[in-house]
Formats: structure tokens, C-alpha cells, sequence
């Protein structure tokens, strides 16, 4: 779909953007996260085109240029307009008119669930009904290429699985999809790979199937501190940690489980608690953005 080689942005002695190399193919949902200040809205206005790399390119992965939808994270509507009359504005912006801007404006309210809203003044909507039009006026030109900047902020749960559902439902039409979130359980939920950045560059990427399978870790917890067998325990495997009345085993020794068990019990403490684990979303970005 595009393709982002060796890109850097710079705003005076600001460098936002630090040689970034990024391929995003067709048909994924990248979850963009990172710090306030990281880049992730700079790197989003340079993939819209709205600023110039000071050095580096930025091309599609194909022949053409995808169409591209882009949502700011601050929205700023015409208040005295009603919301139909301001996407028939948008469309008109994106060159259609006639039946074929009605079909849209009707299609990307439908898409929103904001139908029964399109004679409602824009001043009059609430914080969650402005996102939503901010994402109607994204999907106006049906772009093949969404950049959605913070699309949940400020909603209360329900505006922000309403906006997971959205999402959800363009990918499930092909779209590619830039998220850019501070909402953990958001990316999870709806994002099929991950790159966190901080400082303008990226310090982690992966698919997040393949983010959530690492460092599986087991959790062993009993009924009193384990400072008598925590010599004995951590001897047997150098990823064996032990912290009050828990054994956590990490990665490869999660193997000497059933041995571990063995010694504890004969050591004369009661099993409380037994779990397997994976790491976290929250553990990850805490990692990268440290």
C-alpha cells in the first residue's frame, strides 16, 4: 500500500520525525502509539501529504497513490451548519456532486450510525457524535487509506466500542487502516500490527498476534513468603524470579514447572494459585517507551 524509507522531519531544532523506514500493506490495521510528542501526528501529516520530508520519500507500493482519508485528532466543525449540509460541503470539496455526493453523504452517515443526526446542528452534537462525523468525513471520498488520529479521545466506553465497531467494520471492506491511539484495549481489540515510537523514531514493531504470544510466563503463588527456597528455586534456571510468595517463570523455564511444584510442596507450603500468562500490550509500550 505505501512504503516510508529513511524519512525525517525536522521543525527548527525539533526533529519530530527521525529516519523512519515503514512499509504498511494493503488490507492492515497498524496501531501507531507512543507519548504526546512522539510523531505520531506528524508522521500521519507526512503520509497525508500535508508536510514535506526534510529528507527521506515517501511513495506508494504500487503503481499509484491510494486515496487517503485523514481525521486530526482536534476537530474543528462549521457549528452553524447542520450536519448533512456540512459532509454535502466535504463531498463537493472532494469534486462530487449530484446523485453520486447524496449516495456518499447518505452512505458515511449510514456507516456511523448517524443517520437519524443529519438535520441535527453540528453545535448542538456531543463530544461522541463529533467523532463520528469526523470519521463520516473521512470516508466521503471512500478512501482506500484511512489515517485516524486518536478516533476515540475524550468518548465515554460506549462511544469508544462504537468506534471500535467502526473500525472494525473497514477493515472487514479492505480498508488500510494508521491508528493512532492512547486507548491500550482499543489497538488490541482492532489492530493487526503494532508500532510504537518515541522521540520521532520507531522502537517497536510487530504483528500484535506475534506482540501478545511473546515471553509467555507461568505464576506460581503460595501461602507464605518463599525466602527460604529462594536460593534452591533461582539456582535451577536463570529466568526463575522470586518475589514474596511467588515463583514467576519466565520464557524456557516455565519447562521446570512440574519440578518446581515438587520442591514447594516439600518444602511445606500450600499452593494458593497456579497461572500461565502472556505479556501485555501495557507491558510492551512501557518497555519501548521507557
Amino acid at each position: 500500500m505505501i512504503e516510508l524509507t529513511n524519512v525525517t522531519k525536522r521543525f527548527d531544532a525539533l526533529t519530530a520525525v527521525n529516519n523512519i523506514s515503514l512499509t504498511v500493506p494493503q488490507g492492515e490495521v497498524l496501531g501507531v502509539l507512543g507519548p504526546n510528542g512522539a510523531g505520531k501526528t506528524t508522521l500521519f501529516k507526512l503520509i497525508a501529504g500535508f508536510l514535506k520530508p526534510d529528507s527521506g520519500y515517501i511513495r506508494p507500493s504500487g503503481f499509484d497513490w491510494p486515496t487517503i482519508g485523514y481525521k486530526p485528532e482536534r476537530l474543528l466543525f462549521p457549528n452553524q451548519l447542520k450536519v448533512r449540509q456540512y459532509l454535502e460541503m466535504v463531498a463537493s470539496l472532494s469534486n462530487l456532486s449530484g446523485v453520486e455526493a447524496k449516495k456518499r453523504v447518505d452512505e458515511s452517515l449510514e456507516r456511523v450510525n448517524m443517520t437519524q443526526a443529519a438535520d441535527k446542528k453540528i453545535d448542538d452534537c456531543s463530544k461522541g457524535m463529533r467523532q463520528r462525523l469526523g470519521l463520516a468525513q473521512t470516508l466521503i471520498g471512500s478512501p482506500a487509506l484511512l489515517l485516524l488520529d486518536e478516533p476515540s479521545n475524550g468518548l465515554d466506553p460506549e462511544g469508544q466500542n462504537e468506534i471500535c465497531r467502526q473500525i472494525q467494520n473497514l477493515h472487514s471492506q479492505g480498508k488500510t487502516i494508521l491508528l493512532a491511539s492512547h486507548q491500550l484495549t482499543e489497538v488490541t481489540r482492532v489492530c493487526t500490527s503494532l508500532l510504537i515510537l518515541n522521540n520521532g523514531k520507531i522502537h517497536y514493531q510487530n504483528q500484535m498476534e506475534g506482540a501478545l504470544a511473546e515471553r509467555p510466563y507461568a505464576t506460581i503463588r503460595v501461602d507464605r513468603d518463599l525466602d527460604d527456597l529462594a536460593p534452591v528455586l533461582m539456582s535451577l534456571h536463570p529466568e526463575i524470579e522470586v518475589e514474596g510468595n511467588e515463583v514467576i517463570l519466565n520464557k524456557e523455564s516455565m519447562r521446570l514447572r512440574r519440578q518446581i511444584l515438587s520442591i514447594i510442596i516439600s518444602g511445606g507450603y500450600d499452593i494458593l494459585k497456579v497461572e500461565q500468562n502472556r505479556v501485555t500490550l501495557a507491558e510492551i509500550y512501557a518497555e519501548a517507551t521507557r
